[in-house]
């Protein structure tokens, strides 16, 4: 399932761009070089260059145009991974050492900004007044997301509206960039552009919330790190937020929710008591509504199979492990 949606219309691009993004971190700093290529030598999905490929397929598709914005966003979202990695504290991502766990928080975070200002490098390389706009834009609102987050660490009085705040500026935005900048780079018309920026946006919220319930649900060797992070970090996310409102008795997960220091046994007691108020059912029942909107974004698009490789992303991005 997890190869369906890149057919082959882009796997062969994408082998391009991954094999750039190498060529491109590379400095003569041996730390520096060290901690950028681990990081992009741990893999990942890559969904943000795939997305950024597969809506320039539409139009007038050059990798020439495409390969710098490609490698931008990518380079954008491992900076913020990097950075995340030392705020939370991770020692794992993806079944392997974090730069934070192999090289300490100060490379970390130098590895991040490094990777950051290789993107502005390619940014203003791309010839569109647009992209720049775009990424400046995008990359302010996810800062503010990402504080917003820190700020709200073990309030277990946050609401719905504040946490679709925090995760459309930590996930879905960049997401909806690199769709809307995948058709901008390729001369799509307006509406398509529109279009395409709608549906990443709601498979980005749909995303997050995945990404969300599996902290909770996953398997630690499918999900690549360990489970219960969110719990530990004090970010309330929607299982958490639902939990609360459905649980017939919730003085109880509203302590454990809120206590800062919670041991294994803490942890498991949470997750168990969020499972068995339905809260993991209906944050997937959004998933679904945020996959269907998406999906119905698609109607506006020619019927090429790149549509149906995005609605089988689509479909990946909702039932994934991982």
């Amino acid at each position: 399932m997890k190869q369906l949606w890149l057919l082959n219309q882009i796997n062969s691009d994408l082998q391009r761009v991954e094999k750039e993004l190498t060529k491109f971190v590379e400095t003569d700093y041996p730390i520096l070089q060290d901690s950028a290529v681990h990081l992009l030598s741990a893999g990942g999905k890559r969904l943000r260059p795939a997305f950024t490929l597969l809506a320039g397929k539409f139009y007038s598709y050059s990798m020439e145009k495409l390969m710098p914005v490609a490698m931008a966003l990518e380079l954008i979202h491992m900076s913020s991974l990097v950075h995340d990695d030392v705020v939370d504290a991770s020692m794992t991502r993806r079944g392997r050492p974090t730069v934070k766990a192999k090289w300490g928080n100060i490379v970390s975070i130098e590895t991040g900004d490094y990777l950051f200002a290789k993107s502005l490098v390619l940014i203003s390389k791309i010839d569109h007044p647009e992209v720049a706009r775009i990424l400046a834009g995008i990359s302010v609102e996810m800062c503010q997301g990402e504080i917003q987050q820190i700020k709200s660490s073990f309030d277990v009085e946050q609401n719905l509206k504040q946490y679709y705040y925090r995760i459309k500026r930590k996930t879905a935005l960049l997401i909806s960039a690199c769709c809307k900048l995948g058709a901008i780079v390729s001369d799509a018309p307006r509406r398509q552009v529109w279009a395409l920026g709608a549906y990443g946006h709601s498979l980005g919220m749909a995303f997050q919330i995945v990404d969300d319930v599996l902290d909770i649900t996953a398997k630690p060797s499918e999900f690549g790190k360990p489970i219960g992070g969110d719990l530990r970090q004090g970010i309330m996310t929607l299982p958490m937020i639902l939990a609360l409102k459905l649980s017939t008795e919730p003085a109880q997960l509203k302590t454990l929710l809120g206590k800062m220091d919670k041991t294994d046994d803490e942890v498991s007691e949470t997750i168990g008591l969020i499972k068995a108020t339905g809260a993991i059912d209906q944050s997937m029942r959004l998933v679904d509504l945020y996959v269907k909107k998406a999906k119905k974004h698609l109607l506006d698009l020619p019927t090429i199979p790149t549509r149906k490789a995005l609605e089988d992303l689509a479909e990946f991005i909702r039932v994934r492990k991982f």
